[in-house]
């Protein structure tokens, strides 16, 4: 091919870089303790999970709201760590999952709060995260709630990008 064909060839761009950046700056690793994780795979395979179709982490995300949502959230998790996580096999398998970045935030006021410093444990976010899952998998209705909060959280997130997003015409 001649220096000119080549030149002239049109060059292949992907519009899915952009967005797979994005996505990534979106979510957050954490990880979930195998008890919780199990919880969660039942709500995604429950015949309710459907149209839209909820994935891991949606359902962790809304159980991190969900839990925000009730009286004193960072009473109830700090009293569940230390009454109940504190006592669970520390070298319990975890699954490497995600969470959306506003429930990542709400979680990480916690782990720099106060309440997680000297001379109190040290808890990390895999506790924190397991901590609300289990929190609300120990609640009435919880498949139906899951699911409603993932939709509430889905819906605000799209709020914010039309609004923080110029949009391109």
């Amino acid at each position: 091919m001649s220096m000119q064909a080549t030149m002239s060839l049109p060059t292949k761009t992907s519009t899915a870089t952009p967005l797979a950046a994005k996505r990534s700056e979106d979510t957050i690793g954490t990880r979930v303790w195998l008890d919780e994780y199990t919880f969660l795979q039942s709500v995604y395979h429950s015949a309710d999970n459907c149209s839209p179709k909820f994935r891991l982490p949606d359902l962790i995300s809304a159980c991190v709201s969900l839990v925000f949502l009730g009286p004193d959230p960072a009473q109830c998790i700090f009293s569940y760590l230390h009454a109940e996580m504190i006592l669970r096999d520390q070298n319990s398998i975890r699954r490497q999952e995600e969470m959306w970045m506003p429930q990542y935030q709400l979680l990480l006021g916690l782990q720099r709060s106060p309440s997680n410093c000297h001379p109190h444990p040290q808890f990390k976010l895999d506790h924190f995260t397991t901590a609300c899952i289990a929190l609300v998998s120990a609640g009435q209705d919880v498949t139906h709630r899951i699911l409603e909060q993932a939709r509430h959280n889905t819906a605000e997130r799209a709020a914010r990008r039309l609004h923080a997003e110029p949009l391109n015409q």
